[in-house]
């Protein structure tokens, strides 16, 4: 299947401007379906932009998998199709970005597979597998000090769950003849350069290493995965660089032909996708729109990510620990801050399933077909219509939802509870701790949804920032790549540089006593889940 590509510009200098020679970066970003790529200019401008879809099995139930070799194809195509009629020696970075699935392969770098049906094809557990869940419900028993940078909590969705899983469940056709567990961003790079080091952002995240004291043996050790302790971590990293450094001697001759790029360009230590997000508008210059955080510091602005999932993430000077909330970071997203990261699993991928799964659904795609529309913008016009003079949420007077389906990652970091107000939760949570917020920076594909985006400035009263770019992960992605090339002294630099606003939408504060009262319900179903799970646990 052929993916979309689509292009702006082409000329090979910035219009309006003393005629600048333009530079170029690729992004390319991994999400859950699919692979996507952009060529993006020194200011930010996304050039052209191309996508391909990439496979996923679930072979029974809570496990999800992938293929690094057909995620590495897609890498491919997609990088081709956006480099197609430009100058490739005016190309000056690479940068990934990917979703944090475990990637296993053996001591030759070959796929190994880590399902029961042993198909080597099939060698990534993906990050919204759920197979561990009786490991990490151990790992959590132990209470080890490293918990605390995961909120106290760690989540199913993490690497150490899934990797004591491997060991309990397939030692002898993959955990004995493993070489490599890569971060997927760094099975990514290391494709890219040769180089196996490990971007700060996925080991501190995902992986329980700490930026100021490296691995912690007595955690590896406490939940019986001492095997990497013995081999000094070389099979998970022990070389970890921060997200834009410059990896070896840039792209391999291999890797070049594979892409459709020069041989040596500057390839940079990877992020995860969120982070990537984050990194793509965090940094946007707001000068001239009458905001709050216009003469604040960045730790002033909530990033929020709304994907497959959606990721708020929130950088602080001096390290911050949220209850439920992942972090603090040290450089994970941006060098010299620490981050905490709070989240809402599979919130996309869930509005798909509950619209999908309704009886009338091939009636809302044919009428949705026969307008030209997506079905998301036949319901938000169907919704206007029945809305009468009152605002959308107000249909909702009545219905009273606990929207966790797939668990809570935060704050309250229980799985076994199932569920926009979730947002106003983890904004509270985090300025309780600490953090101070005016302002959220709203990317990803539900951010295109313009009622998503009012409600969101409704509920939390704050003013939502939306980027130039609405691809603002694929220009976090490329802002590695200009800070690997050197082109930019720094991330900071770079974010100033390559971000741009492109719409404010404000709250209406008309309707807040309405939200708030919402969102008194909406802690009470919190409170009731919990006693509900009490009263079936009792004897």
């Amino acid at each position: 299947m052929m993916g979309e590509q689509t292009r702006e510009g082409g000329g090979t200098t910035m219009p309006g401007r003393d005629q600048e020679p333009r530079s170029y970066y690729v992004g390319v970003d991994v999400g859950t379906g699919s692979v996507r790529a952009a060529l993006v200019d020194q200011r930010g401008i996304l050039l052209a932009f191309a996508d391909q879809p990439i496979n996923q099995w679930e072979p029974q139930f809570n496990h999800h998998e992938q293929s690094s070799e057909d995620i590495w194809a897609a890498c491919c195509v997609v990088t081709k199709q956006v480099v197609q009629g430009i100058d490739v020696n005016q190309i000056r970075g690479l940068g990934f970005d990917a979703t944090c699935s475990l990637v296993v392969l053996d001591k030759q770098f070959r796929p190994l597979p880590v399902n029961h049906e042993g198909d080597p094809h099939r060698n990534i557990i993906m990050w919204l597998d759920h197979r561990a869940v009786s490991q990490v419900h151990r790992i959590n028993e132990t209470k080890h000090s490293v918990l605390q940078c995961v909120g106290g909590v760690m989540s199913v969705e993490m690497q150490a769950p899934k990797l004591l899983w491997l060991k309990e469940n397939m030692r002898e056709t993959c955990w004995d003849k493993a070489g490599h567990f890569f971060d997927l961003p760094d099975f990514l790079s290391w494709k890219a350069t040769g180089v196996s080091a490990r971007s700060l952002c996925s080991l501190v995240c995902k992986w329980t290493y700490s930026a100021e004291k490296g691995w912690d043996d007595s955690f590896w050790k406490m939940i019986g995965l001492e095997d990497f302790v013995a081999d000094n971590y070389s099979k998970i990293g022990n070389q970890v660089l921060p997200p834009g450094a410059s990896l070896g001697h840039g792209l391999t001759p291999e890797a070049a032909k594979d892409l459709g790029l020069p041989a040596g360009i500057a390839v940079a230590a990877s992020l995860i996708d969120a982070h990537a997000g984050g990194l793509g508008v965090i940094g946007a210059d707001v000068r001239g729109y009458g905001l709050a955080c216009e003469g604040q510091p960045v730790t002033s602005r909530l990033a929020v990510i709304c994907g497959t999932s959606s990721c708020h993430m929130g950088i602080s000077k001096d390290p911050i620990f949220v209850p439920g909330v992942w972090g603090p970071y040290f450089s994970a997203m941006v060098p010299g801050f620490w981050l905490n990261e709070g989240g809402q699993s599979v919130t996309g991928k869930l509005i798909d399933h509950m619209v999908q799964g309704h009886a009338a659904f091939p009636e809302l795609q044919a009428k949705a077909t026969a307008r030209c529309q997506s079905v998301y913008a036949y319901l938000n016009s169907h919704l206007d219509l029945i809305k009468k003079a009152r605002p959308v949420g107000f249909l909702t007077v009545d219905l009273h939802v606990w929207p966790d389906f797939h668990g809570n990652r935060s704050p309250l970091a229980d799985l076994t509870l199932k569920g926009m107000f979730g947002t106003r939760l983890i904004i509270e949570a985090m300025e309780a701790a600490g953090h101070s917020f005016s302002t959220l920076f709203l990317c990803g594909g539900l951010s295109k949804n313009p009622l998503f985006v009012q409600m969101h400035a409704d509920i939390t009263g704050m003013p939502v920032v939306l980027s130039q770019e609405v691809e603002s992960v694929l220009v976090g992605a490329a802002i590695l790549g200009a800070c690997a090339s050197g082109d930019f002294a720094s991330v900071q630099e770079a974010m100033a540089r390559m971000s741009k606003v492109g719409k404010v939408v404000l709250p209406r504060l008309e309707d807040k006593r309405y939200y708030d009262k919402k969102y008194q319900v909406f802690l009470k179903l919190v409170e009731h889940q919990k006693e509900y799970a009490a009263i079936m646990k009792g004897d």
